[in-house]
C-alpha cells in the first residue's frame, strides 16, 4: 500500500483502540470474578478452575485459526470481528440466566469462541492499517486503548459489587451489564471503521510456507506458554493472601492502569530496540512478577505484584503481534495470527491444567514456579534465537 493510501487508513489505529477500549470494559467487568464465583459460589476445586479455563481458551483456538484463514481467504476482516464481538456479548448476557457449573462452562466456552474468532481478524486489519516503521507504536497504542478499557472495566466492577452485593445475585446483575459495553464496539466496527484493501493474490496451485522464523518464533512463545496458566490463579492467589473479594477487582485495575501506561512507550521501544529485545524484558519481569507470587505473605503482596505483572504485558502483548506481522507477507497475516493465537490457546489447556493440579497437590506455590521456571528457559531460547533472526527473515 502507498504512503498516501496509508494514511487514508490511520484513523483505523484511534478506532480500533476506541472500540477495544469499550470491549475491555466489558471484557473486564467479568474476568475478575469470575474465578472467585466458580470458586466461592458454585464450590468448584482449583483443579476444575484450572480445567475450566483452559478448555475455554483451547476450544477457542480452533476459531481463531478458522477465522483468520478464512480473513486471508476472502480477504475481509470486520464481517469476523463484528461476529466475535457479538458472541461475547450474547455469552455475557447469558450468563446472568444460569448458576450450574456445565452452564456457565458452555457460555465462558462461547465467550472464548468470539473472542477467537475476533483476535486474528482484528490483528490483521490493523497491521494492514499500518506502516512497518510504526507499526510497534500503532499496536501499542491499541493496546493502550483496551486495557484502558480494562482499567475502567474493574472500577465499575468494584462499584457493581458495592451496591448489588458479592452474593450470587450481584454477581448475574454484572454480567448482564457486562453486555452493554460491548454493544458500542460491535457499533463502532460496523460503521466507523474502514478496511484497506489487500491485493488479491495471483491463482496458484502452491501455497507459499510462512517463514521458518515465524514457526521459530511460536515454538518459543509455546514454551513459554506451557507455565503461562490462566490468570484466574492469580486473581485466587490473591484472594488467598487476603485480598477481600470486594477490593480484588481494584487489583485488576492497577494492574491494568500499569499495562496500559507501558503499552505505548514500550510499543515505540520496540521500534528502535527491537522487539525480541522488549519481549525477552517481558518475560524476564513475567518471571520476577510469578516468583514473587509464589513467596508472598501479606496481601499487600498481590497490589505490589500485580502492578508489577501489568509491565509484563505492557511488554509483550501488542509487541509480539507486531513482530508477528514483520515476519509474514501482507497476504498472509490473518492465517499468522491465527496460528499463532491457536498455539497459545491449544498450550493454555495443559498449563492451565497442571497449575490446578499443582495448586491442588502440591501447594499454592508450585504453580508459580512452574510459570517463572518456563519463562526462563523460554527467555534463553529467544536470546539465542535472536542473533540469527535476520538471517531468516
Amino acid at each position: 500500500m502507498t504512503t498516501e493510501k496509508q494514511n487514508k487508513y490511520k484513523k483505523n489505529i484511534t478506532l480500533v483502540g476506541l472500540a477495544s477500549f469499550f470491549g475491555g470494559i466489558s471484557q473486564d467487568m467479568v474476568v475478575p470474578i469470575i474465578p472467585v464465583y466458580l470458586a466461592s459460589v458454585l464450590g468448584m476445586p482449583k483443579t476444575m478452575i484450572g480445567l475450566s479455563e483452559g478448555v475455554l481458551m483451547a476450544g477457542a483456538s480452533a476459531f481463531k485459526i478458522i477465522a483468520g484463514w478464512l480473513s486471508d481467504k476472502y480477504r475481509t476482516q470486520k464481517p469476523f470481528i463484528i461476529f466475535g464481538y457479538a458472541t461475547s456479548m450474547l455469552s455475557r448476557a447469558l450468563l446472568a440466566a444460569f448458576a450450574s457449573f456445565g452452564a456457565v462452562s458452555a457460555l465462558r466456552f462461547l465467550d472464548g469462541v468470539g473472542k477467537g474468532t475476533k483476535d486474528a481478524p482484528k490483528s490483521a486489519l490493523l497491521a494492514n492499517s499500518t506502516e512497518q516503521k510504526t507499526r510497534g507504536k500503532s499496536f501499542g497504542i491499541t493496546r493502550a486503548l483496551d486495557t484502558l478499557g480494562s482499567v475502567v472495566g474493574p472500577v465499575l466492577l468494584y462499584i457493581g459489587l458495592r451496591f448489588f452485593g458479592t452474593g450470587a445475585s450481584g454477581y448475574k446483575t454484572i454480567f448482564l451489564l457486562a453486555a452493554i459495553p460491548v454493544f458500542i464496539t460491535i457499533i463502532i466496527f460496523a460503521f466507523f471503521i474502514s478496511e484497506p484493501p489487500v491485493a488479491e493474490k495471483k491463482q496458484t496451485t502452491v501455497v507459499a510456507p510462512l517463514p521458518r522464523a515465524f514457526y521459530i518464533f511460536i515454538a518459543i512463545v509455546g514454551i513459554f506458554t506451557l507455565g503461562n496458566s490462566s490468570d484466574a490463579f492469580l486473581l485466587l492467589r490473591t484472594q488467598e493472601l487476603g485480598v477481600q473479594v470486594l477490593m480484588i477487582p481494584l487489583v485488576y485495575a492497577l494492574f491494568n492502569f500499569i499495562y496500559a501506561s507501558a503499552s505505548i512507550p514500550l510499543g515505540s521501544l520496540s521500534d528502535k530496540i527491537g522487539r525480541i529485545n522488549v519481549i525477552l524484558l517481558g518475560w524476564i519481569a513475567y518471571a520476577i512478577a510469578y516468583l514473587g507470587f509464589a513467596n508472598a505473605t501479606h496481601s499487600w503482596h498481590a497490589w505490589v505484584l500485580f502492578g508489577f505483572y501489568g509491565l509484563y504485558y505492557a511488554t509483550t502483548e501488542g509487541v509480539a503481534k507486531a513482530f508477528v506481522a514483520d515476519l509474514v507477507p501482507q497476504d498472509r497475516r490473518g492465517t499468522a495470527y491465527g496460528i499463532y493465537n491457536t498455539s497459545i490457546g491449544l498450550l493454555a489447556l495443559p498449563a492451565s491444567f497442571i497449575a490446578g493440579l499443582a495448586w491442588d497437590h502440591i501447594g499454592v506455590s508450585a504453580p508459580f514456579y512452574i510459570g517463572a521456571s518456563t519463562a526462563c528457559v523460554a527467555a534463553t531460547a529467544l536470546l539465542l534465537f535472536q542473533p540469527k533472526s535476520k538471517g531468516l527473515f
